[in-house]
């Protein structure tokens, strides 16, 4: 049996052989064990050393699941959380994604910060800002990652929390008449932030808003992009108006902080501090019935056909997947709801320095041959000169696209709908929308591209 592929560096994984899990990782398996009761329900686990094979058999656990048997399972006594929460040493967040119906998470106190600070360490951008005060406007949804995030509508003094102050008091950006933006940029010039982290589409509403009145920030050296994927489009229109680094901060409030890297580099890494990441290869696509239809007919042609097509047959199962994998996430020094295997849905793709976060695995298209489209090919498809504050490409029918964005100029749609229509392929079609607006989901979130459901085969 192979040994499972992780995205850490070797080093932060302890010393390892081919049959027996390494020291690090087995020693936070049995810490979990230890914690939580609902581990040895699911699966119970030996007391001997931890072999790849049992650490296999051991049950992704998925975001559905924890709903259904409800937070309360991580724990054997839940009445000493609902006391911790009386005296501060717990907290708890709701998060809810785009799909699912909202899970609680329990936090004991301090973890956020913690992990926060683990992941500033991890990134040479965002170092020089850990252990010296600094100050930080953050504009996301309501309902975003921290729990520190408003719930009412408080006055400026009174969202400052050690430095950091949350600008935004409601969801969907493009829904915020022009006295609230006067508002945030004002708040923002007040603080005078050395970062400026954020929600991609409401930074790119920000710099539009700054720009319109002509504001820049001087203070500023760092912009955060998190809460949701980035598209390039994105970061030129911040950076045309906070031009300093830019870094793509990737986690989720049950998880913490995952990966971090310069954003549109492909160089995030994971903060091995903070988790460790087991990458498992991704072939969802063979799901639906029109690949594997294409899949069966190159199959069928290179097992009755030359040697040359055979091999064509075979590597057809592969196209697309190289290096695109799933992930399964086990915490790192949790005491409140540890994590082991967790799949969090998110697909990342391994490139030579580093790793790219494609997204949601439900938010991802492959064409008919099994190659991948995402974001980043959208992003690479749009014209030179195009210049939007946000996009969104829609699959509307099995061929049928709609590619709707927010921009000052239009271009003639022409120009949009050739290149997206060849880089789509399979003979789509696209039809292009400016927008005045483009709403979120019901979770406040944003999507860049939104495919219709995989069909299961019969």
């Amino acid at each position: 049996m192979s040994v499972p592929t992780f995205a850490n560096a070797p080093e932060s994984l302890g010393h390892a052989t081919t049959d027996f899990v390494p020291t690090a990782l087995e020693r936070e398996v049995r810490r979990i064990y230890a914690r939580s009761p609902l581990y040895p329900q699911r699966f119970p686990l030996h007391p001997e050393p931890l072999q790849w094979s049992c650490f296999r058999e051991i049950p992704a656990l998925s975001k559905q699941e924890i709903i259904e048997r409800g937070h309360q399972a991580f724990f054997v006594d839940y009445g000493e959380v609902e006391r911790g929460f009386q005296t501060k040493r717990f907290e708890y967040e709701s998060t809810g994604g785009t799909t699912q119906a909202p899970m609680t998470v329990i936090m004991e106190e301090g973890w956020w910060n913690a992990q926060t600070e683990r992941a500033y360490l991890a990134s040479p951008i965002l170092r020089e800002f850990v252990g010296r005060p600094h100050r930080k406007c953050v504009l996301a949804p309501v309902g975003c990652s921290s729990n520190l995030c408003p719930y009412e509508d408080h006055p400026f003094p009174h969202r400052y929390f050690d430095g950091v102050v949350y600008l935004n008091l409601s969801s969907d950006p493009f829904a915020f008449p022009e006295r609230e933006w006067d508002r945030i940029v004002l708040e923002l010039q007040a603080t005078r932030p050395e970062i400026l982290e954020g929600e991609p589409v409401y930074l790119s509403l920000l710099a539009r808003a700054a720009k319109k009145r002509g504001v820049r920030i001087p203070s500023l050296r760092a912009v955060i992009l998190t809460y949701g994927k980035a598209s390039l489009q994105h970061g030129a229109r911040i950076a045309e108006v906070f031009p300093v680094p830019q870094v793509d901060l990737y986690g989720s409030t049950e998880a913490g902080y995952l990966f971090v890297g310069e954003a549109f580099k492909d160089n995030s890494q994971v903060i091995d501090a903070n988790a460790f990441v087991e990458l498992v290869p991704w072939r969802h696509w063979q799901s639906s019935p029109r690949r594997q239809d294409h899949l069966g007919h190159e199959a069928h042609a290179g097992a009755n056909g030359s040697a040359a097509g055979r091999a064509n047959g075979a590597s057809v199962a592969q196209r697309g997947t190289s290096g695109i994998f799933q992930i399964y996430v086990t915490t790192r020094d949790r005491e409140a709801m540890p994590l082991l295997r967790y799949h969090t849905g998110d697909i990342v793709q391994k490139l030579p320095h580093g790793f790219r976060l494609l997204g949601r695995e439900s938010n991802l298209h492959f064409r008919a041959n099994g190659s991948l489209v995402s974001p980043a090919d959208i992003d690479a498809a749009l014209p030179a000169g195009f210049a939007c504050w946000h996009y969104m490409l829609v699959q509307t029918g099995e061929t049928r696209w709609d590619f709707h964005y927010v921009a000052d100029h239009a271009p003639a749609h022409r120009e949009l709908e050739t290149p997206l229509a060849a880089m789509l392929g399979d003979g789509a079609r696209v039809n292009a929308f400016r927008r005045r607006v483009i709403a979120p989901a019901a979770s406040g979130k944003f999507s860049l591209l939104k495919v219709l459901p995989a069909t299961k085969p019969a």
